[in-house]
Parts: structure tokens; sequence; C-alpha cells
């Protein structure tokens, strides 16, 4: 595939997996449009040098995506964005997460898979190798927050992306409330043409 063409390179959050709600829900979005080639939606190893690593990997084979990052997937995308000069759009990011875990090494298990694991020091110092300062190029990068984010402080994102295009809603959850309803923007952000889902109706994903 050129490296030109639209595509999209979706990160999920901690203990997540591609079976969630909105990675799910992108799925049969882009297996409506028949570009599934165009995506890649990774189940992320719990370890961030081995997720970085797949990440890595999935941007070399589809040339310059959109990545998509929710969660710990926004902070992994941010460092990857700024890394390549590539576009973002993260949803409801975590920000410094490294500084979340207070020092403790505590069992971790993914809502998805069932599987169980220890989040370690070195864990924690592999997260901190990923820190990056505020995007130096706040136009490649658009933010969706929701206030009522039950699992990370919405306003540590609305300050460390203050400039970038940050659309931030009362309400919602963790989880991003409406998010199919908001998928053609983010396809329209990745390059691809309205007219593939002209005739689809997102409410029913």
């Amino acid at each position: 595939m050129p490296s030109s063409a639209p595509s999209i390179l979706y990160i999920h959050g901690l203990n997540s997996a591609p079976t969630s709600n909105k990675a799910s829900q992108l799925a049969r979005a882009i297996e409506h449009g028949g570009l599934s080639a165009q995506v890649r939606i990774p189940a992320l190893h719990h370890h961030p040098r081995q997720a970085i690593a797949q990440l890595q990997a999935a941007i070399a084979e589809l040339g310059r995506p959109l990545l998509v990052g929710s969660s710990l997937g926004g902070y992994y995308a941010t460092y990857l964005a700024e890394q390549h000069g590539l576009n973002a759009l993260l949803i409801n990011p975590a920000v410094r997460p490294h500084r979340l875990f207070g020092g403790r090494e505590i069992e971790q298990t993914n809502h998805y898979t069932g599987e169980t694991w220890q989040l370690t020091h070195d864990h924690v110092a592999a997260l901190a190798e990923l820190e990056v300062v505020e995007p130096q190029d706040a136009q490649r990068y658009h933010v969706w927050l929701q206030t009522a984010d039950e699992t990370l402080d919405y306003r540590q994102a609305e300050a460390f992306y203050q400039g970038c295009s940050l659309d931030i809603q009362e309400g919602g959850d963790h989880g991003y409330q409406g998010f199919a309803g908001r998928l053609p923007e983010m396809l329209a952000l990745a390059g691809f043409a309205p007219a593939i889902w002209q005739d689809f109706d997102f409410s029913t994903l």
C-alpha cells in the first residue's frame, strides 16, 4: 500500500484490547467501507517497550497513518507523533501516566482478555522514557475530552495540549460516550473520502 494512502493506527489503552467498544466500532465501520487493509488495531503487549515496538512496526507498514490513541494509547500516540511527525487524534489521553502509580507494583487484569499481569517498576520506568514536552506542532493534534472521565482528570490533558485543537464535552466518561457518532470526523481527519460512508448509519454500531 502506498505511504500516501489514508490510514489509521488505533492505539488502545491500559488493560484494553481490539475488542473494546471504540475499537470494535471503528473496525465495523472500516469493514463496511472495504478498507480493512488501511487500518491497524493491534492487541498491544502490557509492557510499554513491547507495545511501542508493535506500534513502530505498524507505522512502517502503513506509511503515515493518523494515530488514534485512547487513554494510555493517547500517551503512546503523542510519543510516536512527535517522533515521526504524524497527525494524532487523542481521546481522553493519559498525561505522564508514570506519575500515577505511586511506586507500587500492582497486579493488573485485562478487562477484555482476562489476562493477569504484574505492573512493575520497569513498566513505570519504560513509560517515563516516552515522556515528551508539550506538542511543538500543535496543528497536528486533535484532542477529544469528556469532563466526567472517571479515570483521568481531563484538566491535565486540557493543560498539556492547550495549543492544540481541543474538543471538550461536558459529562461523558472515560470510554468516551458518543464515539460512534464521531467516527465520520475521525475518518475525515485520516483523509478517507466521505462518499465511502455516505449511505452508512453510524448509529447502528
